[in-house]
């Protein structure tokens, strides 16, 4: 009988399929059916998959509430959002349900999942319930590619900056009667500085890991000086290169690395209902790169394109180029 069950098993993962979507993010995986249990070696695969491709697909998952949390907690303990809609009786489970009565709200800005946390989300898990006709998209994009981006200078100027992030965009939420509870909340989730350039805990790539929504500011520069150059940092998250588009049906399954990609959902398709079912994966503190900058040597996706110097140009010059 076990030679059975291994012989299933090594079926099962032999119909596995990861193909890549983009150069340098996202990957759809195929014959994977969450309603059953994951093999600890198919398990590997999604992992090895989410780890090197950053935001990964999977269609057709008509699963539960309690399957998705099930995938959800394969990847470790799952957390309660302290101020999204959770599920009463499932608080680790959120009900992201916009429609002409709910219009979409705060969503649609480059960023990662709850940065203002000492120890942000490893990976956030997204399944589609009702989609609209037209639009609705989610688009990702790779930080660890909008770092390989940058020039050496720009690697250098910025190696060992640390930014603050805090909750921001809830605190219009309370009014001045809700002091109190602010407060509270302002205990649990103290501001925390987290580094610009963050390392992968597992495939050890170097992060851009500063979003919009939620950083403040960046240690130790005047305040025109961090505005600056956070506005130029977040602009590496809008280079379509390093950007993977969503197109939503009903059961598809999208998990994403909260640790190296920002995200943005596009509120283009008001007044119409669009209804989401997310998980998130707790996940450890950012750290940093240790010591004095040395360039990156860990492999990843793509190729970022060369440095091409002013009148250097390749190829035949123009005519008022010989000048």
């Amino acid at each position: 009988m076990p030679a059975v069950r291994s012989t299933a098993s090594r079926k099962a993962e032999a119909e596995i399929a990861v193909r890549p979507i983009n150069g340098f993010i996202g990957a759809e995986i195929e014959g994977i059916d969450l309603r059953q249990p994951l093999s600890p070696a198919q398990f590997k695969i999604v992992h090895d998959a989410l780890v090197q491709y950053e935001v990964i697909v999977m269609r057709d998952q008509d699963i539960t509430v309690d399957q998705q949390m099930a995938f959800g907690a394969l990847f470790g303990e799952l957390s309660i959002h302290p101020f999204s809609p959770n599920l009463a009786d499932k608080p680790e489970v959120i009900i992201l349900d916009y429609s002409k009565d709910n219009p979409p709200a705060l969503t649609d800005i480059w960023h990662a999942d709850e940065t203002f946390r000492e120890a942000p989300p490893l990976g956030t898990i997204l399944r589609a319930k009702v989609v609209p006709e037209v639009g609705g998209d989610t688009l990702f994009s790779s930080m660890s590619a909008a770092y390989r981006g940058l020039s050496e200078r720009m690697k250098q100027h910025i190696h060992g900056m640390e930014a603050l992030h805090d909750f921001k965009p809830w605190r219009p939420l309370f009014s001045h009667n809700d002091r109190a509870k602010l407060r509270k909340l302002e205990d649990e989730f103290p501001n925390p500085w987290h580094p610009v350039v963050r390392v992968h805990p597992v495939s050890g790539r170097r992060i851009l890991y500063v979003n919009q929504q939620f950083c403040v500011r960046i240690k130790d520069l005047k305040t025109d000086e961090s505005d600056t150059l956070l506005a130029f940092l977040y602009r590496q998250a809008t280079i379509p290169e390093y950007q993977l588009r969503v197109k939503w049906k009903p059961n598809t399954l999208v998990m994403w690395d909260n640790r190296s990609v920002l995200h943005y959902a596009a509120h283009d398709y008001y007044p119409a209902r669009r209804t989401m079912e997310r998980v998130t994966v707790k996940g450890d503190r950012p750290v940093g790169v240790s010591g004095a900058y040395a360039p990156d040597a860990v492999e990843a996706n793509g190729m970022v394109k060369p440095l091409i110097a002013e009148g250097t140009r390749p190829g035949p010059k123009r005519a008022f180029d010989r000048y």
